[in-house]
């Protein structure tokens, strides 16, 4: 019995309809948890719909916890202990805690509980697990990671050199490095500093270059994810073994 709740809650083991109902339940969960968070006034529908989700949420948080032997391939109580701490395990418990705060109503640091209920955003990161599609980008991330990194490299690179020249050709204008950096930022990324504006002919050289890069920086990762989402697409369709489109 606890093999087959494993095979059902886990979203890469999910077999059958059962496991696709449940993967979109948790989604709708998830989905209707955040709907209170839109608005500052706490109606008695949005308690309700929190009160609802959270234990939902908290039945999903002991089912995973009960088959954690399975998810880890061990059957020893290591398993159950280590569970707790695995990344899923403390983003579901952080997204459940705020909403206990109720219980804790009698204490005098109410204006907390606005900002720890803001925590229950980590609810987004759950739907990760559910969802097949952001699975597939996660993996394109995973295997165009060496790119990715390669191209942010150079692009801190190149903030932190043209802020070191505009600081220089602009010793006036920059009260900080920081405030260089900032501008750099700002220019590569093509949305200009609306309080800053060079003076000299070195600055606005400068300035006009960061701007022209940084459509060429904004434009490669997002070629290298396009190209490695087409490239993991083509995978998932074809047949390793024979080459071939399924159903062919």
């Amino acid at each position: 019995m606890r093999k087959r709740l494993y095979q059902i809650i886990e979203s890469s083991n999910g077999t059958g309809i059962l496991g696709n109902i449940y993967d979109g339940l948790m989604i709708v969960v998830i989905i209707a948890s955040l709907v209170p968070l839109a608005f500052k006034a706490d109606h008695e529908a949005f308690v309700m719909i929190d009160n609802i989700a959270v234990g939902i949420l908290i039945i999903d948080y002991l089912l995973r916890l009960l088959t954690a032997d399975y998810k880890y391939r061990k059957k020893s109580i290591s398993s159950f202990a280590r569970y707790p701490f695995s990344f899923f395990a403390i983003i579901d418990l952080i997204s459940i805690l705020p909403s206990l705060t109720v219980l804790s109503s009698s204490f005098k640091l109410l204006r907390l509980l606005r900002m720890i209920r803001a925590l229950r955003v980590f609810h987004v990161f759950k739907a990760f697990r559910y969802s097949k599609s952001m699975n597939v980008i996660i993996t394109v991330f995973k295997k165009q990671r060496t790119a990715l990194v390669a191209v942010g490299t150079l692009t801190i690179g190149y903030i932190l050199v043209s802020a070191l020249i505009i600081f220089n050709a602009e010793p006036d204008l920059f009260p900080s490095f920081l405030n260089a950096v900032y501008w750099a930022t700002v220019s590569l990324t093509t949305l200009g500093h609306s309080n800053i504006s060079p003076a000299t002919a070195l600055g606005q050289i400068v300035t006009m270059i960061s701007s022209v890069i940084g459509i060429a920086v904004v434009a490669l990762p997002a070629g290298i994810i396009t190209a490695g989402y087409i490239t993991e697409i083509s995978e998932e369709k074809t047949d390793p073994g024979e080459g071939k489109f399924k159903g062919e």
